[in-house]
Order: structure tokens, then sequence, then C-alpha cells
């Protein structure tokens, strides 16, 4: 597949990503002024944070496609970071809000809290379908692309499918039972997720802005390419950094030190080819020394 190809792949799942965000905040707000429900809201803070995130991911698919420059000698890719410890500090404030009314509401319960449960519960079942409609379409395009940035959108939106459905739960419940207090304790729970997955986001942030290494299994199997690769006595100083989606590798070789120039460079960009390869995401710079 071209490069190209890749891109509108990329940019066709981020615009439906972005899309559909957008659509489920418009139907959230109505659902949420016709029931009050607390659970739509938690479900509506959800989507507006996941319309930031995709917002985000559209921006970071274009601007890391921007090549390096002089300003910028390892490219663009620690603005998906930045962005995304912006998106953390965020959701932290919205799951606060939501727990905290939650908390209020089981505490001091006011008599007929939730109505039209029935519009509510038709408004959250077009979400789930349509959340259902976009991760299929993101693990297509994350599959044929390898794309970090669709992938982990995919994640965010499947993990989203958890709030959508308490909504309709609660919302029965309180319709078809009479236990409107469910609502305030799905509210609770989805604030929760909320919260650990903002500081899991934010975590995974601040580690790459602060040069943390790679995932050891990245690291692992990029050091098994090179103790195998032909003509490469041993290798040293292997190490890594991410920046966004992007992982940079830097690595020292050990080659014999009678071969040609020619030929010893010709090992450097086969091993690199092949790093490239198994690990797309990966910039990798290669040093030759002779080995001992």
């Amino acid at each position: 597949m071209s490069s190209g190809e890749t891109t509108k792949l990329n940019l066709s799942a981020g615009l439906a990503s972005v899309g559909i965000a957008a659509t489920l905040v418009g139907l959230k707000l109505w659902a949420l002024s016709a029931t009050g429900a607390l659970s739509v809201a938690a479900s509506l803070a959800d989507s507006a944070m996941d319309l930031m995130v995709s917002l985000g991911a559209m921006a970071a698919l274009i601007y890391a496609a921007k090549p390096a420059d002089e300003d910028h000698a390892f490219g663009h890719t620690s603005a998906e970071d930045l962005a995304a410890l912006g998106q953390a500090f965020f959701v932290l404030i919205s799951a606060g809000v939501i727990g905290w009314a939650a908390i209020a509401r089981l505490l001091s319960p006011v008599e007929g809290t939730l109505r039209d449960q029935g519009a509510g519960m038709a408004v959250m079942s077009v979400s789930v379908a349509l959340t259902l409609g976009l991760v299929w379409w993101q693990g297509r395009v994350a599959k044929r692309t390898g794309s970090r940035v669709v992938a982990a959108d995919r994640l965010h939106y499947l993990g989203d499918l958890l709030p959508n459905i308490g909504a309709i739960i609660s919302l029965w419940a309180s319709k078809a039972l009479g236990l409107a207090y469910i609502d305030s304790i799905v509210a609770l729970g989805a604030g929760g997720l909320l919260a650990i997955g903002a500081v899991r986001i934010g975590k995974g942030a601040w580690d790459a802005l602060m040069d943390r290494t790679a995932d050891p299994e990245i690291v692992e199997g990029i050091a098994a390419i090179a103790r195998d690769w032909p003509g490469v006595h041993g290798f040293h100083d292997l190490k890594t950094r991410t920046a966004g989606s992007r992982v940079f590798v830097n690595l020292h070789i050990e080659l014999e030190g009678s071969q040609s120039l020619r030929e010893a460079h010709a090992i450097g960009a086969a091993l690199r080819r092949a790093i490239l390869e198994t690990y797309p995401q990966t910039d990798v710079i290669i040093h030759k020394d002779v080995a001992r």
C-alpha cells in the first residue's frame, strides 16, 4: 500500500470518528435535557471527550505527516502527547463533576428526577449502533495501515460502549422498576471509568514527553533482529524513546573491520529495513562500529 493510500484511509477513519462523535454529542445533549439522567450526562461527557480526542487524532494524523525540518529534526509527533495531556486534564474534571453530582443525588434523592426515559433509551441505542459501526471501520483501517493513532482511537470507542449500555439499563430500571437511584450508581461507575482512562492517557503522554523508553516487547524484538542479523558481530547502546505514535531507535552495531565501506553500509541498511518492516512506527538510526 502506498503512503498516499495509507494517509487517505487513516484520514477517512479520522473523519468518521469526528463526524460520529459530533452527532453523538448533539443527540445526548437532547437526551439529557429530555430525561435529566446523570448516566446520560456521564455518557455525554464521554462523547464530548471523544470529540476532543478524535479532533486531536485527526490533527495529529495531519501534523505528524509533516516531514522533519530545521526546527524539528525528529518530526512533529510530540504534538500528540501535548494534546493528550490537555485531554486527560479535561476528562478528570468531567469525571469529578459527574461523581459529585451522583453522590449528591444519592444522598438527597428527589422524586421524579428522571423523565421521558423512553426517548433517552432510543437515543442511547442509536449511540451504541453508531459506535459499533465506527469501531468496525476503524478496525479495518488500522489492520490495513498499521496506524497506532487509529488503533488507539478505536480502543477508546470500544471503552465507550459500557457507559452507553449502562445509561440504557439505568433508564430502563427507572421506567420499568421505579429504581431511579440506579442512574446515580451507573453515573458513578462511568465517572470512575472516565477518571481511570484519563490517568492512563495522561501517564502515557507524560512518559513520552519525558523520553521514556519504548514498550519492552518492541525493544526486545529489535534486539533479537540485530542479534541474529548476518554480518553483525554484536550490538550495544540500543536506545529508544517515544513521541506520539512514533518510536525513535538508536542502535550501534559491530562489524568486521576489514570489509569495505560499501559492504558495511549494505549490512546496516538491510538491518534498518528489517526493523522498519517489523515495526513500521519506528524511526531508526544505526551507527556502525568495528568489532573488537
